[in-house]
């Protein structure tokens, strides 16, 4: 029997029951819920609302409970209504009337919303050591190739030589910018809503401080109607973890790419890739396209979220429910991709020469043809127009800027002398670009230290 029961007269439908239920997916919150319940009885018996006695049989037998979830010796009830009436019905049965005291002072719409805070609290910590552990496998990578040269692109059309260093760097530092996100969704999740009952809180002599310290938030919610019916974190964590998904799509999309044949840049381990059941020559990969597949499912997550909040009137509302499958998807989705991304990249093969090839064709050193016109006094869209011509010599000779023959050169300009093979070959292209953030090996490391020292703020 519900322990709302009292207000009916008649038993509710079976298949309203089911309907009605959500112990199928908010059972993971378990540890939480005992959690806070401890906390809860702790401060009722200190601010003498229930007896010490009380509160002592209480946390002895939530601390059971918790035990025998663990060990597997009891299994939540999947009839039981939710995790937070399973738990409180099993330790009534347990410990008898004392049980049914746990409840004093408390709703379950802010003993829900406490569940929900600390359980996120946890993920977030999680996914954050993930991503930590990938940018640590992102940053090792690149200081092993510093100096493998490949072309860089704009439009998907080779534009300038970098290295795959660089490359690299840039998912570095997007991933660091998810770790402020993780940062700042962490913040706003850590608010204690316990206290402000089912709405409005309670005349009993409550101390929120003291649940807010023994389960280590921040602070308390300062609004009992907010305190219910929030779920911004919920949101944020959902956008948050979207846009770490997005960047692992990309980087996916980019690994689909260099594993063709048609770029040929990395060869994925035999681990992380499978096969076809036809043609027995392939080698797909499939975990980066699962990836890009399941970064729709995130911003679906998302999207749900949003749509779910968008009009319900303060406080609580039964549609909130819906925050748990679809929060708890979003972070296990993105887990599950970071775990399996990392041993992916670092067992990876890099292919150097095939990246070195492609950075050689496509005449990516243009831009640094016409900087060599420049420093030798030209206007840069003065130099920028002879190269455009040069390089349409080269297409109609079949050549490159590195083997057109100085007398082209000449008849553009007398500007140019033997020096500016050396200034346009690839490896100078790369590392005269010493600017902050440029391509130079210098660069690059100084990118690297920049991205793990700031490892250490999370």
């Amino acid at each position: 029997m519900p322990m709302w029961a009292g207000r009916f007269s008649k038993e509710i439908d079976e298949r309203v029951n089911d309907f009605n239920s959500s112990v199928k997916f908010d059972a993971r919150m378990y540890k939480q819920d005992i959690k806070g319940s401890i906390a809860h009885a702790t401060m009722l018996s200190e601010q003498g609302i229930i007896d010490k006695s009380d509160s002592e049989k209480i946390i002895d037998g939530l601390n059971q409970i918790l035990s025998d979830i663990e060990t597997g010796k009891l299994e939540v009830d999947p009839t039981a209504e939710d995790i937070h009436m399973f738990v409180e019905a099993e330790l009534t049965k347990r410990i008898g009337d004392a049980g049914k005291r746990l409840h004093t002072a408390r709703s379950r719409n802010d003993q829900v919303a406490l569940d929900i805070r600390m359980y996120l609290r946890d993920e977030i910590v999680e996914i954050t050591q993930l991503v930590k552990e990938l940018i640590r496998t992102v940053t090792g990578l690149a200081g092993k190739h510093l100096n493998t040269v490949m072309p860089g692109y704009t439009h998907l059309q080779r534009a300038q030589p970098i290295t795959f260093a660089h490359h690299l760097m840039a998912y570095a530092n997007m991933l660091l910018r998810d770790l402020d996100r993780l940062k700042d969704t962490y913040k706003r999740t850590d608010k204690l809503p316990l206290g402000s009952g089912a709405l409005a809180g309670t005349t009993y002599p409550i101390n929120r401080q003291r649940v807010c310290e023994l389960l280590g938030f921040s602070e308390v919610c300062q609004n009992s109607l907010d305190g219910v019916s929030d779920r911004d974190f919920c949101i944020e964590l959902a956008s948050t973890v979207s846009i770490l998904m997005m960047h692992l799509s990309r980087f996916s999309e980019e690994i689909i790419m260099w594993c063709s044949w048609e770029f040929k840049f990395v060869e994925l381990d035999d681990a992380y890739a499978t096969g076809s059941s036809i043609m027995p020559q392939k080698k797909n990969p499939d975990i980066t396209e699962l990836i890009r597949g399941k970064t729709a499912r995130v911003y679906g997550d998302l999207n749900t979220l949003l749509s779910m909040m968008k009009n319900l009137p303060l406080a609580y509302n039964k549609d909130m429910q819906e925050d748990k499958e679809a929060i708890f998807d979003a972070v296990d989705t993105v887990k599950l991709c970071i775990s399996t991304f990392i041993p992916m990249l670092s067992t990876m093969t890099v292919l150097s020469d095939n990246m070195r090839l492609a950075a050689a064709k496509g005449f990516i050193n243009a831009t640094d043809c016409a900087d060599y016109l420049v420093k030798k006094g030209l206007p840069f869209r003065d130099a920028y127009k002879i190269t455009g011509t040069l390089v349409k010599r080269c297409i109609e000779l079949g050549v490159t800027l590195e083997t057109l023959p100085m007398n082209e050169y000449k008849k553009l300009s007398d500007s140019f002398d033997e020096n500016v093979y050396k200034a346009i070959s690839l490896d100078t292209c790369v590392n005269e670009r010493k600017s902050q953030g440029g391509p130079s090996p210098e660069s690059v490391k100084a990118q690297i230290e920049y991205v793990i020292d700031n490892l250490e703020r999370y």
